[in-house]
């Protein structure tokens, strides 16, 4: 074993302090989750799923863990102003891993939601939260095995029957550290029959320490519920993120989930859906934006398990200097899924001779009456419209930009909600032109650590 070693040493020696500081609910987990990771170690590239992206090494560093729960040196509720014009969002923070309850004057949620630090409600609502924690990570890989020993805090939403909350909820994650650190956090999310809910969650780093983020998120959705789940990746080199999100829906659900990567260092998304309930749908979309030696990969596995239900993917990469991307999905489609329809396309652009791409879509068909299809497409700018464009006047370097831009603008108009989509065609067009660095205005990102 390499550095899984280390690890197990500290959860034997700091055990008592970890679980001193967790609800019980989270310490029943431990055990089983240690074993397994015990058993299997860190992926790297000796796995297949892993093949391209090498996880273990990013455990190498000596970073800090905040065992013992002190706080960060940060108000965000107060200093983070980076608010996405025009948009009616309910605020919510997490600083490393930890989760930073809100001022007495926030706006309530609809009676009968619950919002909040998950390690807290794991104490006042044991038995709603039980059936739930770690029924889908538990039999994940060993980063969900690793989170799940180290994990105390992170959030949890729970959306009772009927309910749709119209402001979205928007997760804030700020790395904010003045040494090497490692963060382990959770997310819990019940929606109920019949509920929706539109989720944005923001990563922002406002440190240049290097940084390892282990997120593992569970979703569960009810018969008929609706759940807009946006993730944005906007951190910086130094930053490094390990991110598992387990999706489970019943009948006549719907799940929107938009992955976007804009600034990082290494990272590996990897999300899994399960088709449960007839007349489910599930819409995933992701775009990955990569420069200097930023890494990628977005993996991803529907599983269709009833029939009658309805899956889309599309992942877009674009590729500059000696960035690497990788992409690699799975439709399954299990005997009882008849009548599946089923669409997953990947699309990319490298602008160098140096950056890679690597792509896997993949097809597991074990029905006989299903619509599904599948395929990949590496390439380079059109040299021709370049030409053209510069005929007419476009400078060189513009003329590339308006070029990737509608490459990109097929994954930002699938968005419903259009200040969110606003906000990322902003993002995009800054990010292309090399000003998207840490946000004017916010005193927390400014503050030199």
């Amino acid at each position: 074993m390499g550095n899984e070693k280390e690890y197990i040493e500290i959860f034997d020696r700091h055990r008592q302090l970890i679980e001193e500081n967790s609800a019980a609910l989270l310490n029943e987990k431990r055990a089983e989750a240690i074993q397994k990771f015990k058993a299997s170690g860190f992926p790297g590239r000796k796995d297949e799923e892993y093949l391209r992206s090498d996880a273990a090494k990013l455990f190498a560093a000596d970073y800090g863990m905040n065992l013992g729960r002190i706080k960060a040196n940060a108000a965000p509720h107060d200093s983070f102003t980076c608010e996405v014009p025009n948009l009616r969002a309910h605020q919510e923070f997490i600083v490393n891993d930890s989760y930073c309850p809100p001022p007495a004057n926030i706006s309530p949620m609809p009676e009968g939601v619950l919002l909040g630090s998950l390690n807290e409600f794991a104490k006042t609502h044991r038995e709603l939260i039980l059936p739930y924690y770690n029924a889908q990570a538990g039999s994940g890989d060993s980063i969900a095995q690793f989170n799940t020993t180290f994990t105390q805090d992170g959030l949890f939403l729970y959306i009772p029957k009927g309910t749709k909350v119209e402001e979205t909820i928007q997760l804030v994650t700020i790395l904010h550290t003045n040494i090497e650190q490692m963060s382990n956090r959770r997310i819990l999310i019940i929606l109920e029959e019949g509920a929706e809910a539109n989720l944005l969650i923001c990563d922002h780093a406002a440190s240049d320490k290097k940084t390892l983020s282990l997120q593992t998120a569970e979703v569960f959705l009810g018969r008929s519920a609706t759940l807009n789940l946006f993730e944005i990746e906007e951190t910086g080199y130094s930053n490094n993120r390990l991110s598992q999100t387990y999706i489970k829906q019943q009948a006549g659900s719907r799940l929107n989930h938009c992955n976007i990567t804009l600034t990082n260092g290494f990272t590996r998304n990897s999300t899994k859906v399960t088709l449960a309930g007839e007349g489910a749908e599930a819409n995933l979309t992701g775009l990955a934006i990569c420069d200097k030696q930023q890494h990628t990969d977005n993996h991803t596995l529907i599983e269709h398990k009833v029939g009658h239900c309805t899956s889309n993917e599309l992942y877009k990469y674009i590729l500059d200097e000696q960035s690497c991307g990788v992409f690699s999905g799975k439709m399954l489609i299990q005997p009882d899924a008849q009548h599946t329809v089923s669409q997953q396309t990947n699309r990319n652009l490298c602008l160098t001779d140096c950056a890679r791409m690597y792509a896997q879509p993949q097809l597991e068909i074990y029905a006989d009456d299903v619509k599904c299809s599948h395929g990949s497409t590496v390439g380079q700018l059109d040299n021709n419209a370049l030409f053209y464009m510069q005929q007419r006047g476009i400078p060189l370097d513009e003329a590339r930009h308006l070029l990737m831009y509608a490459f990109a603008g097929e994954i930002i108009e699938n968005i419903t909600i259009e200040p969110i989509r606003e906000r990322l065609h902003m993002l995009i067009e800054k990010r292309f032109r090399g000003e998207l660095n840490r946000c004017k205005g916010c005193t927390l990102c400014k503050k030199q650590l």
